[in-house]
């Protein structure tokens, strides 16, 4: 059972529900009617509702669109990239969508403490060095990056959403951490 937080979940201000915009209360419900409850990110953002909307929909453009990464690929890549960004919120909050949609209780903290140890395939921790490499030093990707990727059987399109998450996710990670943002109590016990 999750154990009640009294800890903020941001240090900056987060509105109530009833003060939201009428479409952004609107996504917040349906997410609590799906989960059972409110994940604390659309709460904090919920603070500037026109990032709220953007951050959102890039969200979900890179998260929920059809392609060769599974939506389970697609959540060890926030994960190995949070940990390397030290981003609590993420780590925690992305590692249980990762064990609920790659159906194991162990891969989440596999991939968050060394993804390279990880019970994984060769092709995912060449995933996994591609989009670390994209969040730690975008700088000194090249073709060599991108022939490894193709030997493993990424296509250009998998490489960019590869390269689009891990960016994604350093600009989040890089706002929960200045914002202090808490993960919900409930995220540690899904998927265990």
């Amino acid at each position: 059972m999750a154990q009640a937080d009294t800890h903020a979940i941001s240090r900056f201000p987060v509105p109530e529900l009833a003060d939201m915009p009428a479409d952004i209360r609107d996504r917040i419900m349906a997410v609590q009617e799906k989960s059972g409850f409110i994940p604390n990110v659309f709460l904090a953002l919920a603070h500037r509702p026109d990032e709220f909307r953007a951050f959102f929909a890039y969200h979900d453009a890179l998260m929920d669109k059809p392609g060769n990464l599974s939506k389970a690929e697609r959540e060890m890549i926030v994960v190995a990239t949070s940990s390397a960004n030290q981003c609590q919120y993420c780590v925690i909050a992305h590692g249980a969508i990762l064990r609920v949609r790659a159906k194991n209780p162990l891969i989440a903290d596999q991939i968050a403490s060394n993804y390279r140890k990880a019970d994984i395939t060769d092709r995912q921790k060449a995933m996994l060095d591609f989009a670390m490499k994209v969040s730690q030093a975008a700088h000194l990707t090249g073709e060599p990056d991108f022939e490894t990727l193709k030997q493993h059987g990424f296509s250009e399109e998998d490489m960019w959403d590869i390269a689009g998450i891990a960016a994604f996710f350093g600009m989040s990670n890089r706002l929960a951490n200045v914002s202090s943002m808490r993960p919900n109590a409930e995220f540690y016990s899904l998927g265990r």
